[in-house]
C-alpha cells in the first residue's frame, strides 16, 4: 500500500486523480446537466409520456371521423387515460428503475413490453377511450410508439453515465463506513454494466479523511485527496456538486472539518449524510451506517394524511381479502385433493407470528409440509431444497397460493395487503439480538406482500434476514399510496415469475 496522506501533505491535483470534466470553453464555464436522482426519474417519465402521447397523436388523422374540430376537448380523456394505463404498465415492468434505465439492453426490453402492453390494454379500454378498429391506425400507433421509446431509452441509457450528467461527489471520512460505501455502492465502473448504482449519476472523486488517522491512499481506485481543512479548496478546484458525510456520529465530526462543511454549505454545495444517499439510492435502511439515529429508521413527521392512508389503507386490505377468501374457497377442494393423495393430514397449517407492535397472533397457511414437519427439528428457517416440502406443497409455494388464507388473518386485522413478512418469535429473539432497529418493523401491520419481498430473493440466514430488514425499514419510514402501488404492481410479475421456495 502506499503511503498514507497526512494532514501536511497537500491536495493532490487533478492530473492525480484522474481526468474531471468541468467543461469550460477559454474562461467561460459550460453548464453541465449534472442530474440528481429524482430529476432522472422525473425525465424518464416525463419523456415517456410525451413519446406515447405524441404516438396516439400522430396515429389519430387516420381516423378522421373520430375527430370533429368543433370538439376537440372530446380527445381529452383519450390522452389522460392513456397516460393512467401507461405509469401503470411502466412500474409493472420497472421502467423507472436507474439501474436498469442506464443499461441499454434491459431499458429496451422493459420499454418495448411497456409499449405493447400499453397499447393492448388501450385498444381493449371501452367508452373513454377512441375506437381503434382499423388496423392501420393500430400498426401506426404500435409502431410510432415502440419506435420512439426505443430511441429515447437508447439514447439516455447511453448519454445518461456520461460525466456531463453525473454528479460529482466527495465522501468525507475515509474509515470502515466511507470505504464501504465506495466499494459496495459508489464504486465508478463508466466501461461496465457491473456497477448496480451506475445509472444513479454519481462519480465520487475521492475521500476526504476526518479524523487523525491517515486515510488510505485509494480504496477501489478512489484515491484520499485531503484532510478537513482542504476540503474548500478541493471543492472548488474539482466542482464538486454534493459532499456526501461518511462518519456514522455527527459529534464526531472535528472543529475545523465541521467548519468547512459550513463553509461548504455557504456556498451552495449539497450536503449528505451517507445513510440518506444510501438510502435513496438502493431504497432500504443501511443499518451499519447509521449508528444509533432513531431518525434515519422512524418517521418524525406529523402529516396529516398519515391518519387518512391508515383508513383508506384497512377499508382496501377488506376488500382485497374478500377477493383473496373468494380464491381460497375456490382452490379448497383441488388442495384437499391433492394432499389427500400426496400427503395425507390437516389441510391448513397454523404457525404463530409476530404482529403489530410485538404481538403474537396465528397465521393461516395451506399446509405445504408434511405434518408435523418440525417435531424433531425445532423451528429451522426453510430452504428451496426443503425435503420436507410435499409435491403439492412445491407448486402452492412457487404460485404463492399457500398465502391465500391470510385473508382470514387480514380480515381479523392481524395483518395487511402490503407491510413487512411476520416472522416466527423464535427467530424474532434471535434477530432482536443480531440486528439494530429489528423492534422498528412491528410499527405497521404486518403483510401478504411487502418492499422486502418484490426487492429481494427468499432468505434462510441471519445475514439474509439482515438485508431483507433494511428493506422493511424504508417500508415503515416511506410507506404511503404511492409505493403501495409499486409494491402492487411489482408483486404480480413475481408471481408470475413462479419465484416462491
Amino acid at each position: 500500500m502506499n503511503a498514507p496522506a497526512t494532514k501536511s501533505s497537500p491536495p493532490p491535483t487533478s492530473k492525480e486523480i484522474g481526468p474531471v470534466h468541468t467543461w469550460r470553453l477559454g474562461r467561460i464555464r459550460l453548464p453541465s446537466l449534472r442530474l440528481r436522482v429524482s430529476e432522472r426519474r422525473l425525465l424518464l417519465l416525463l419523456m415517456d409520456l410525451v413519446i406515447i402521447n405524441g404516438a396516439l397523436a400522430t396515429a389519430l388523422p387516420l381516423r378522421q371521423e373520430l375527430i370533429n374540430p368543433a370538439h376537440s376537448y372530446i380527445t381529452i380523456p383519450w390522452f389522460f387515460v392513456l397516460s393512467v394505463e401507461w405509469m401503470l404498465v411502466a412500474l409493472f415492468f420497472n421502467c423507472y428503475d436507474l439501474v436498469r434505465s442506464a443499461n441499454t439492453t434491459c431499458s429496451l426490453r422493459g420499454s418495448i413490453s411497456a409499449v405493447v402492453t400499453t397499447v393492448v390494454i388501450y385498444s381493449l379500454t371501452p367508452v373513454i377511450t377512441p375506437s381503434l378498429g382499423s388496423r392501420g391506425f393500430l400498426l401506426l400507433f404500435l409502431l410510432t410508439a415502440a419506435g420512439a421509446m426505443g430511441a429515447w431509452r437508447f439514447t439516455y441509457a447511453r448519454l445518461c453515465v456520461h460525466p456531463w450528467c453525473t454528479q460529482q461527489a466527495l465522501i468525507v471520512g475515509a474509515g470502515w463506513v466511507g470505504q464501504t460505501a465506495v466499494i459496495e455502492i459508489l464504486s465508478e465502473l463508466p466501461e461496465s454494466d457491473a456497477n448496480p448504482f451506475r445509472g444513479s449519476g454519481y462519480r465520487v472523486l475521492g475521500f476526504v479523511d476526518d479524523g487523525i488517522n491517515a486515510a488510505p491512499r485509494s480504496v477501489a481506485g478512489i484515491p484520499a485527496l485531503g484532510t478537513g481543512p482542504d476540503l474548500v479548496a478541493l471543492t472548488e478546484r474539482l466542482a464538486v456538486d454534493e459532499i456526501v458525510i461518511a462518519i456514522t456520529e455527527g459529534h464526531d465530526i472535528q472543529t475545523e472539518l465541521f467548519d468547512a462543511l459550513l463553509r461548504c454549505r455557504e456556498r451552495g454545495l449539497r450536503i449528505t449524510m451517507l445513510s440518506v444517499l444510501s438510502e435513496r439510492l438502493t431504497g432500504r435502511v443501511p443499518i451499519d451506517q447509521i449508528g444509533r439515529d432513531l431518525s434515519v429508521v422512524i418517521p418524525m413527521g406529523d402529516s396529516p394524511h398519515e391518519r387518512a392512508y391508515r383508513l383508506i389503507k384497512r377499508g382496501s386490505d377488506i376488500c382485497f381479502a374478500l377477493l383473496g377468501f373468494g380464491l381460497m374457497v375456490l382452490l379448497l377442494p383441488f388442495v384437499a385433493l391433492g394432499n389427500a393423495l400426496t400427503s395425507p393430514g390437516p389441510l391448513f397449517y397454523q404457525q404463530e407470528r409476530v404482529g403489530r407492535g410485538g404481538r403474537t397472533f396465528r397465521m393461516l397457511k395451506f399446509r405445504s409440509m408434511v405434518p408435523d414437519a418440525e417435531s424433531e427439528t425445532g423451528a429451522v428457517w426453510a430452504s428451496s431444497n426443503d425435503d420436507r416440502i410435499t409435491h403439492v406443497g412445491r407448486i402452492l409455494r412457487k404460485t404463492h397460493l399457500d398465502e391465500s388464507p391470510q385473508a382470514i388473518n387480514i380480515l381479523r386485522g392481524d395483518m395487511s395487503l402490503i407491510g413487512p413478512r411476520p416472522e416466527r418469535p423464535e427467530f424474532v429473539n434471535q434477530l432482536v439480538r443480531e440486528c439494530p432497529f429489528y423492534r422498528a418493523r412491528h410499527a405497521v401491520r404486518p403483510g401478504l406482500t411487502g418492499w422486502a419481498q418484490v426487492q429481494y430473493d427468499y432468505g434462510n440466514s441471519i445475514e439474509h434476514a439482515k438485508a431483507k430488514l433494511e428493506y422493511d425499514l424504508y417500508y415503515v419510514k416511506h410507506a404511503g399510496f404511492l409505493l403501495d402501488l409499486r409494491i402492487l404492481l411489482t408483486t404480480l410479475p413475481v408471481m408470475l415469475s413462479m419465484r416462491g421456495l
